[in-house]
């Protein structure tokens, strides 16, 4: 069944790449039946020329899904975004926000912050082929960009364009300078020139992202009228902390899910994995911040971490560490 990704909208975990794989958000849907969830960054050459489509499986499990896809070809571009929906996901989001060397060469990601016509008509080329709702990624500027002057045009050439949701990492990104990893950290976080845009533009549908660890600081961002916050690194590393709770106090409905049962849950979708060729540690590397902050979660984490590469790993393996958890608490 799927679910409106709108509504889904109001807690998100960030697209990451190398982390928000299939197994990641099978994981995260267990600990939350309500969060959007995103794919990793698929490329429109990868899957249009490349022919990549394995890239797009996921779980039906994993509802609300969406698909982040980046490219600034527009016919390319709707292409991709055409098999895209027909893999079944519930939104198509164009990344205008990644920092990295590969993205500038290919000119996708946040280099497109720099031509936001561009942008507008990759958005339009998708929306004309696809029923699913088409939204952007973007940062508040890049270089030597002035965000207070920058990110009004952007969002505003956006709504033009027929977006009605957006995602705004509060930071420029520095493409000259700093890495990959610096520009998650180094440029300063401007979250009051975002919650400016949401009151400059309130029939946009406007998620915060960048810096936000806790449910606490997500609910504060809510409380000041936006409509959604996506959560990245903490919601990877720290993800009960994070999901556990999410339903009942950002959705207002659900239950708390619990670390230990969502393991237990995890075990047949491991057996499978493996029973296809697939290895445990690519399951088990997303679980390894389950436990963190309590007893016993140091204990779990180096167990997986030493014994889940081996060939003979299995369900077994994780049950051990598990162990360590729940003998802690007893």
């Amino acid at each position: 069944m799927k679910n409106n990704a709108q509504k889904a909208a109001r807690l998100s975990v960030a697209p990451m790449m190398d982390w928000t794989d299939r197994h990641c958000r099978f994981l995260h849907r267990l600990l939350s039946k309500e969060t959007l969830l995103y794919t990793e960054m698929v490329t429109a050459p990868a899957l249009v020329r490349g022919g990549a489509v394995h890239l797009l499986e996921f779980s039906d499990e994993e509802h609300p899904v969406a698909v982040q896809l980046g490219g600034s070809d527009p016919a390319e571009l709707a292409k991709a975004a055409v098999l895209s929906e027909a893999h079944g996901y519930d939104e198509i989001n164009l990344n205008c926000g990644c920092p990295s060397d590969r993205v500038q060469s290919g000119t996708f990601g946040a280099i497109l912050m720099r031509s936001p016509d561009l942008v507008a008509d990759c958005v339009k080329a998708m929306q004309d082929v696809v029923s699913v709702p088409v939204t952007v990624k973007c940062r508040i500027g890049v270089d030597d960009q002035e965000p207070a002057e920058v990110l009004p045009r952007f969002l505003e050439t956006m709504s033009k364009a027929g977006v009605t949701r957006v995602s705004v990492h509060a930071r420029k990104a520095w493409l000259q300078g700093l890495s990959p990893k610096e520009n998650r950290d180094i440029p300063p976080l401007d979250y009051p020139l975002v919650h400016q845009m949401k009151q400059a533009f309130p029939h946009l549908h406007m998620s915060l992202n960048g810096g936000v660890q806790t449910l606490e600081e997500a609910e504060l961002h809510l409380s000041q009228g936006l409509d959604g916050v996506m959560i990245g690194r903490a919601a990877y590393h720290t993800p009960a902390d994070v999901l556990c709770e999410a339903d009942r106090r950002i959705y207002g409905r659900g239950s708390d899910s619990d670390a230990v049962a969502v393991v237990h849950a995890m075990l047949p979708y491991i057996e499978a994995h493996l029973s296809q060729g697939g290895k445990l540690h690519q399951v088990s590397r997303h679980m390894l911040g389950l436990f963190a902050g309590r007893p016993g979660a140091r204990a779990w984490r180096r167990y997986l971490s030493e014994n889940a590469t081996r060939k003979e790993a299995d369900t077994e393996t994780v049950l051990t560490a598990l162990d360590f958890v729940t003998r802690t608490a007893a």
